[in-house]
């Protein structure tokens, strides 16, 4: 037995409540109705049919679910959205009973030990806000059926118990077009001839999994590159040739990938076959059916010419979806508050396992620069949230995600790493999925596998980085007498100012120049600390408190430290070194301890210097942000046309072609003054090219967007000419992206009528213009659309997928930079106290946190 946190303890000691408890059926999933389920629930098996027929607004299909029941009370189905149009309870046609999403099975029907229910139903389909989707390819007229059912939207298009610890085996009937294939979790059992022009095919059984990776996609889709030995690919037929190029590349990964997960997991891959499905449209990046991934076309095959980072980032998303087979689908967390138990394990798991198969490529830098700034710009903010997420209701589980989840549980799992060692953690791992095959656990279950391997008590640090909300910021205060280190202190403080100790393990850096530099290892457990190993050494250049990245909070550098690395910055020779000590510079900036301009004038002289891809990205991004969201117009100005012109040089001399790439989107990000525009002209002309690289299409649409939102002479012809000269259905959708950039009062209103009351517009068209609309010169014209889209956020977060909220609050808040901006929106936060969901709330909080830092630093530095 172990000693076990009071929060554990109180969620373990809470009653079950009976269902009865529910006067009606409740909306969404309870916790307590999927306690109570449960735990008499079992034994659960789906056998499914659909008929796919094109253009139909509705797909009609056929149930039948048996399960066991432990004790005989009623049970509620969960059933929203579409019809039911017969329902028998072990062998007896009873009437339909619906109320708030659920379909209720009187305790008179039902019996100790197995159940049998049998369903007609008949579910939506649709391009934009149902869990069944149509996507019609403008390139051939063709059509596409797929599912989408994460957090709990399997519920809106089949009866289920819709909760992750209910698993069940599934058997899938699909009848579609002769013409179409059908993928879905397992093999192809059989197919036959159905009715004319359909074809019925018959699925294996699966393993037990949650409802939620139960998953199929129809329709006229090819397989790519079919070889023995590797994962099926698939992809709609009008995208065959661009998939064909890039299949072997896809698929040795992911065979690489499945090695090497296996071996570290010891647990050989858990389903019977793996396929990866190209969906054009798709909300999310991927998503990880069990046997059969979901992956973002436009993410895979790449519309914009790529660069190495590019095709890092998409190895990345092959490796998480990849591991989601294990932590998600084989071990699946009992409740989506311990979401990040598969989206940080899997997000973690990816970058060591690219670490492994691409041991050149700095992985460990690139996982800095992508997850690490995420998180602490959210950490940092009112509206963050602990990594555990306590979700009351199914229905808003889809406010657990985001970069905490994402972003700060692989940076916390990291350090975890570090506290433990590789060997105990690896070990922790196996031990944790060993024991819950094709099951479910929780937090807890993982603290105790890394407890045995360590032998070590991991209370404290699971409760405060895990239960707790939060980062420390943690700062070194040294002395020097007779240029030897004469004190050496750390100190840690909430960021929030809310109270707390992290324990935090970190590796400090005393660097010396040319000369070797001291690490000292440091385990921080109180607010306040001594660093006796620091005694006595020589007097360093400057001190860094978070060497490769091991530790999770904010590092500031200390007074001495900060003017000599801007100094020096430009001569670190070690590209994982730099990058860090640019965050560093970059938090700063962000907490108004260095000013915009410092950091974009040291950003333009350095810039030229550096040959590494991702380095290079993320200094222009941050500049870009400097400029157009940090400094007004007038401390703008005089930076525009030297970095404009640095675009420019480097788009045509840069060495490689990757940052040629870079350079040329940095031109894009810069590019206001007339001359800056007429280099885009240039490109979309003909009159200029990029050495090596030919523009793909959303280069060319990404510069016309520029340009409407810039107002330039010529942007109007140039976007009939890309209209005359992009045909697809994807320069459909790209056109109307940069249409929304138009800087006028009619278009604005027109989008967003169209945001809020077109459901056959997809949602990726609304999504990807959102950035469009809220260009960043354009922020007094959208400013009037700021509270609208306040008001519309019951509507988005009912209607929309995963990630879309967030993105939306982003775009409309994060959008502005004025005092009267922020006020809006605290008013109202004021305004809406009783009426606004606490999830949504604290979206609002994070969004707005931005938007403050952004009043305060002009303010600052006007």
């Amino acid at each position: 037995m172990r000693p076990i946190s009071f929060f554990l303890l109180f969620i373990a000691l809470m009653p079950l409540l009976p269902l009865q408890c529910f006067a009606v059926a409740p909306e969404g999933v309870p916790r307590e109705l999927a306690r109570e389920r449960a735990a008499n629930i079992s034994d659960v098996r789906y056998r499914l049919s659909f008929k796919l027929q094109p253009h139909a607004a509705t797909t009609p299909g056929h149930g039948e679910l048996r399960f066991s029941l432990q004790t005989v009370k009623p049970v509620l189905l969960d059933y929203r959205d579409g019809e039911v149009l017969s329902l028998n309870v072990n062998g007896n046609t009873v009437p339909v009973k619906a109320e708030n999403g659920h379909l209720e099975l009187a305790a008179g029907n039902l019996r100790t030990g197995p159940n049998t229910v049998i369903i007609d139903f008949a579910s939506n389909v649709a391009p934009a806000g149902k869990p069944i989707l149509r996507y019609e390819d403008k390139d051939d007229g063709s059509e596409y059926i797929y599912t989408l059912f994460v957090p709990m939207d399997a519920s809106m298009a089949f009866p289920c118990f819709d909760q992750p610890d209910l698993k069940g085996a599934f058997t899938l009937t699909l009848a579609a077009p002769t013409d179409w294939t059908v993928i879905s979790n397992t093999n192809v059992e059989r197919a036959e001839t159905g009715d004319p022009g359909l074809t019925v095919t018959h699925f294996q059984e699966t393993h037990p999994i949650s409802t939620y990776v139960f998953a199929f996609a129809a329709g006229p889709f090819r397989k790519v590159h079919e070889s023995p030995g590797l994962p099926g690919l698939y992809v709609r037929k009008s995208k065959l040739p661009r998939a064909e190029s890039e299949a072997p590349q896809l698929q040795q990964t992911t065979v690489d990938g499945t090695r090497y997960l296996a071996n570290f997991f010891a647990q050989p891959f858990p389903f019977p076959k793996y396929d990866m499905v190209l969906i054009p449209g798709l909300a999310y990046g991927g998503m990880e059916h069990a046997g059969a991934t979901f992956l973002n076309e436009e993410s895979v095959l790449f519309r914009t010419a790529p660069t190495h980072t590019d095709v890092l980032n998409r190895d990345l998303l092959l490796l998480h979806e990849l591991t989601h087979q294990w932590f998600g689908d084989f071990t699946t967390m009992r409740w989506f508050d311990d979401l990040w138990l598969k989206e940080g394990f899997a997000e973690y798991m990816a970058y060591q396992t690219l670490a492994s198969l691409r041991p050149n490529d700095n992985v460990w830098k690139l996982f800095y620069e992508q997850t690490k700034p995420a998180a602490y710009a959210i950490d940092a903010t009112k509206g963050t949230t602990p990594i555990y997420q306590e979700i009351p209701n199914l229905k808003d589980a889809k406010s657990a995600y985001g970069a905490i989840v994402y972003s700060k549980a692989p940076g916390v799992l990291k350090q975890l790493a570090f506290v433990l060692g590789p060997e105990n953690f690896q070990n922790g791992l196996r031990i944790y999925l060993h024991q819950h095959p094709y099951a479910n656990a929780e937090w807890s279950d993982l603290v105790r596998a890394f407890e045995a391997t360590s032998q070590r008590s991991l209370s404290n640090w699971a409760d405060m980085w895990i239960r707790r909300r939060g980062m420390p910021q943690v700062d070194v205060h040294w002395s020097c007498s007779n240029e030897r280190i004469s004190t050496f202190r750390i100190t840690q403080k909430d960021v929030l100012g809310e109270g707390g100790v992290w324990p935090v393990a970190t590796e400090v850096r005393l660097s010396y120049g040319d000369a070797a530099p001291a690490l000292l290892r440091v385990e921080l457990k109180e607010s306040s600390e001594e660093v006796p190993q620091a005694a006595g050494k020589p007097c360093p250049e400057y001190v860094f408190a978070n060497d490769e990245d091991y530790a999770y909070g904010r590092f500031l550098l200390d007074s001495n430290s900060q003017p000599a690395v801007m100094q020096q910055i430009g001569g670190v020779p070690d590209l994982f070194r730099a990058t860090l000590l640019w965050g560093s510079l970059w938090e700063a900036v962000r907490v108004t301890e260095l000013a915009p301009t410092a950091y974009v004038s040291l950003a333009e002289k350095q810039l030229p210097n550096y040959s590494d891809e991702s380095l290079t990205q993320n200094l222009i991004t941050r500049t870009a942000t400097a400029l157009h969201r940090y400094m007004s117009d007038s401390a703008r100005a005089p930076f525009v046309p030297g970095l404009e012109q640095l675009a420019t040089a480097k788009m045509i001399g840069a060495p490689e072609q990757g940052l040629r790439i870079i350079w040329f989107r940095g031109l894009r990000a810069f590019a206001e003054t007339p001359q800056g525009r007429a280099e885009l002209r240039a490109l979309l002309q003909g009159k200029r090219t990029i050495p090596g690289v030919e523009l793909r299409p959303l280069d060319r649409w990404n510069m016309v967007t520029t340009l409407i939102a810039l107002a330039d002479p010529e942007a109007d012809s140039l976007f009939k000419a890309e209209q005359q000269r992009d045909h697809s259905g994807d320069g459909l959708k790209y056109a109307y992206i940069a249409e929304a950039a138009r800087p006028d009062a009619k278009t604005k209103q027109k989008y967003f009528d169209d945001y809020l009351h077109n459901p056959a517009r997809p949602e990726d068209w609304v999504e990807r213009s959102l950035g469009a609309f809220n260009y960043w010169n354009q922020s007094e014209l959208t400013e009037p659309y700021l509270k609208p889209a306040l008001e519309a956020l019951p509507q988005i977060k009912r209607d929309r997928k995963i990630f879309f909220l967030v993105r939306w609050l982003n775009a409309f808040i994060v959008g502005q930079h004025s005092p009267a901006a922020s006020k809006q929106v605290h008013a109202f936060l004021d305004a809406s106290t009783a009426d606004l969901d606490k999830d949504v709330r604290l979206k609002i909080l994070q969004e707005l946190d931005e938007l403050d830092r952004a009043v305060a630093i002009r303010a600052k530095y006007h």
